[in-house]
């Protein structure tokens, strides 16, 4: 476990990175059910889909994507930044990239709703506190029209020929990786950021919004699996579950079912992070997915959230079923090749580890000394730890999104207490990004601590390094029941 007596780690590369994957991933992710309502909508009615009709596909089709999602975009990174307030003045700025552009301007809208949010926020401060008392309604109101003027203005002559050159130059790169056959190297960066909470950054900063543009125009693009593609993951697992040891091989076969079926790829990292070498199967499986796709010129018509099998084949065009299913089968079959062949060669050398040393499931995958708490038994947690013998009531699991590995953790931890007859302890889950003081204690993924600890710099905080079984859980409920005996 890591309390605040430790002293902070220091940000690096890494973390800004995760920060900032974060933030796109909070503007793009509460609007999904948007994109897949889109996404029916092309699959119904565009002139290639189960039953078209002209009338709702011009009506719907174009003005969702060019208008309504951008804005939903726009809207939410403006409320990260300054609340509604925030979110409106965005909303209005990203207007003026929309109608400036003659590319869905996803972007844009990432770019114009967040700045637009800060200029408010720094303009609001400039006279806070010192307007005359009934006045202020009419200066709030004022001042955000006319922000909102200005940027919208501003946006349509300066910043849209900007980001359509910066999205056209994106764009050029993507289609001469396609062209050329290349794309399945962007497998050697994904794959390799996924374990290491740095895909927000990558599929929704640029693979995301890429292939909106490519679906709207073609009506699917591949690269809405080339992160998302359950395809690697799953073999990677089905190969611990056959030749892993240890705590590894008996949880895997709960992980294949909540990775595969549910879409939440996180559940994987750790037996990736446990033994580094196996990044090699998944670049092998994740390039072979590519590749498939390429070949079979397959897609998505929009972004499978979660990546669930269910979600991918939900979102498969009508002309892609045959070159989707292949993708999952073969990269899946190749990361178990591969990661078979790893795992058997250093079977025996894993078997006598563990039963000279125990089972260091968890333990090997401390890699970063900056994201490493120090370990302590619940004793020591108890002698250094700022919480007093009645603080600790409200437990919060964090991880990048708040939505998938730590919601299992939450339910694991809520039932050790329900079973320890801690009634009186809540336990809930968010996104690191939006941790705050009310936490008492709280728990991430030790690749994620150093991030929570600057949100929450107050909270006893404790470093697990799988949310599925962690052994850690048994020494917090430890140390509750201390606390409360």
């Amino acid at each position: 476990m890591t309390t605040t007596s430790a002293p902070p780690a220091r940000s690096g590369a890494r973390v800004r990175i995760q920060r900032f994957g974060t933030f796109l991933s909070g503007m793009i992710m509460p609007n999904i059910a948007a994109f897949i309502a889109w996404g029916f909508i092309t699959a119904f009615f565009i002139p290639t889909g189960w039953t078209p009709n002209a009338t709702i596909s011009d009506a719907l089709v174009g003005p969702m994507i060019v208008y309504l999602l951008p804005l939903l975009i726009a809207n939410m990174g403006g409320r990260m930044v300054y609340g509604t307030r925030g979110g409106v003045v965005g909303t209005i700025a990203t207007m003026g990239v929309i109608v400036g552009s003659e590319v869905p301007m996803f972007i844009g809208a990432m770019l114009m709703g967040p700045l637009a949010a800060w200029l408010m926020k720094k303009i609001d401060s400039i006279w806070d506190g010192k307007i005359r008392a009934g006045f202020e309604m009419l200066v709030d109101n004022f001042s955000a029209g006319i922000l909102g003027f200005g940027l919208a203005i501003g946006a349509f002559f300066g910043i849209a020929p900007l980001v359509s050159a910066f999205s056209a130059g994106l764009g050029a790169g993507v289609d001469f990786l396609i062209l050329t056959g290349l794309l399945p190297i962007a497998s050697i960066l994904v794959e390799p950021a996924k374990v290491l909470f740095l895909n927000n950054a990558i599929n929704h900063g640029v693979l995301t919004p890429l292939g909106i543009e490519q679906a709207a125009a073609n009506g699917k693009s591949l690269l809405f699996l080339v992160e998302a593609n359950p395809g690697p993951g799953l073999g990677l697992l089905v190969a611990f579950a056959l030749f892993g040891v240890g705590i590894a091989r008996a949880s895997a076969p709960g992980a294949i079912i909540i990775h595969f079926l549910g879409g939440i790829h996180e559940i994987y990292f750790p037996y990736v992070l446990m033994k580094p070498v196996l990044i090699v199967a998944m670049i092998a499986g994740g390039a072979t997915g590519v590749t498939t796709n390429l070949i079979f010129d397959s897609g998505l018509r929009a972004p499978a959230s979660p990546g669930s099998i269910f979600a991918v084949l939900l979102q498969t065009a009508n002309d892609s079923y045959v070159g989707v299913v292949l993708s999952v089968v073969l990269s899946a079959t190749v990361t178990f090749l591969v990661a078979s062949l790893i795992l058997r060669a250093s079977r025996k050398k894993d078997l006598a580890a563990l039963e000279a040393n125990g089972d260091s499931f968890g333990a090997s995958v401390a890699q970063n000394a900056e994201n490493k708490g120090g370990e302590s038994r619940v004793g020591a947690l108890l002698g250094q730890g700022t919480a007093t013998a009645t603080d600790i009531h409200n437990v919060v699991f964090a991880c990048d999104a708040g939505m998938g590995s730590s919601a299992m953790g939450a339910t694991i931890l809520r039932k050790k207490f329900a079973d320890a007859g801690l009634t009186d302890v809540t336990v809930t889950n968010v996104a690191v990004a939006n941790l705050d003081e009310t936490a008492d204690l709280v728990i991430t993924h030790q690749d994620l601590t150093d991030r929570a600890r600057h949100a929450a710099p107050n909270a006893v905080h404790v470093s697990v390094e799988n949310f599925m079984a962690s052994p850690k859980y048994d020494e917090v409920v430890a140390l509750v029941k201390s606390q409360h005996s």
